[in-house]
């Protein structure tokens, strides 16, 4: 049987691979289908977040998203009405003839829409996952989130830093480190930093001396761009922890080192780690022009940007093997705040 206008409603926190299929199911079986997201207040993923994936995921459906911070009791006639009359303003009114849901109460949801209520895998057989399982175990249960949704959840650790301060070293060995880990780890990232190649590239393009290349914004915007798609590329294959070699934030940095002014840019990571000039000594790799002095300069710099900025970082010193420790642990820290969600009201 086809439907005119289907429903599904849920808070998809976060969506995973069983709301997917619940959505394919009933957009196959409907000429109109709304999902309607509905977050509490309480909860820890943010409306926005949750509509955008669902969009993503499924751009061939209506998706509307509402603040619900009305109570849940199934038992409870006033709280049923209020529940729906919530449902209601958000779809607008619209007449639904089926509700698709996995879950008990949809027969009542159904039936207060005056719909039937077609169920969808209740057992959990065909996707044996839940959100609530998800929540409390998000590394073991990485693999039934889309790539949109795991770009989103992933923690990102930014190495910054001056030239020949190690950020490229301390990074990939960081990366490494939760590779070594075995099972899902093994697909943790680490972006590359793309300024240096566009660097290459622009030299050798415009030959001459490294030192005699012009710069201008328009360098320092595509660098940023194409700097966060690959990190979004690598978020959305990876494991719950993404390493970056840099990001679009430090790129306001660098175009302050070149330009002698610089823009503000946004930067997605979690937590910055400021590798230190100060005990690292300068190794000229064929694509670096600064000294000393330079190294100084910008990691003061960096410590200005990132503390106005209001991001969480630290600054790396010591030994090699200190800032990977430091790093190391750092990461750990941030994988746990990423992955402890609030409890869902009701």
């Amino acid at each position: 049987m086809t439907y005119e206008h289907g429903l599904v409603v849920g808070k998809f926190y976060p969506p995973h691979t069983g709301h997917h299929h619940l959505v394919r199911t009933a957009a196959a079986r409907c000429r109109r289908l709304t999902v309607l997201v509905e977050a509490a207040s309480v909860e820890s993923i943010p409306l926005a977040d949750r509509v955008a994936w669902m969009r993503a995921v499924h751009p061939d459906v209506e998706v509307v998203g509402t603040r619900c911070d009305v109570p849940v009791d199934m038992a409870d006639e006033p709280i049923w009405a209020a529940q729906v009359a919530v449902m209601r303003a958000a779809l607008g009114n619209a007449p639904v003839d089926a509700v698709f849901s996995s879950e008990k109460y949809g027969d009542e949801l159904a039936h207060r829409f005056g719909a039937e209520h077609v169920v969808v895998d209740p057992d959990r057989l065909h996707v044996p996952v839940s959100a609530t399982a998800i929540r409390a175990d998000l590394a073991g249960q990485w693999d039934f989130l889309d790539p949109v949704v795991r770009a989103g959840l992933a923690a990102r650790l930014v190495f910054v830093g001056a030239e020949s301060t190690g950020t490229t070293t301390v990074s990939r060995l960081v990366a490494e480190a939760f590779r070594d880990r075995g099972g899902g780890w093994r697909r943790t990232g680490w972006v590359r930093e793309y300024g240096r190649d566009y660097t290459y590239e622009k030299w050798r393009a415009e030959g001459g001396e490294l030192d005699q290349l012009v710069w201008d914004q328009k360098d320092f915007d595509l660098i940023a761009v194409e700097q966060r798609r690959r990190e979004e590329e690598a978020a959305a294959a990876g494991s719950p922890l993404l390493v970056c070699d840099t990001d679009a934030f430090a790129t306001a940095v660098w175009e302050r080192r070149y330009l002698g002014s610089w823009r503000p840019r946004r930067g997605l990571g979690d937590f910055y780690l400021l590798t230190d000039h100060v005990g690292v000594p300068w190794l000229n790799d064929g694509l670096r022009e600064g000294d000393l002095a330079v190294r100084a300069e910008m990691t003061a710099w960096f410590t200005t940007a990132l503390q106005e900025a209001g991001h969480a970082w630290a600054l790396l010193t010591g030994s090699l093997e200190q800032r990977v420790q430091l790093a190391i642990k750092i990461a750990e820290q941030t994988l746990r705040q990423r992955s402890t969600f609030a409890k869902p009201l009701g």
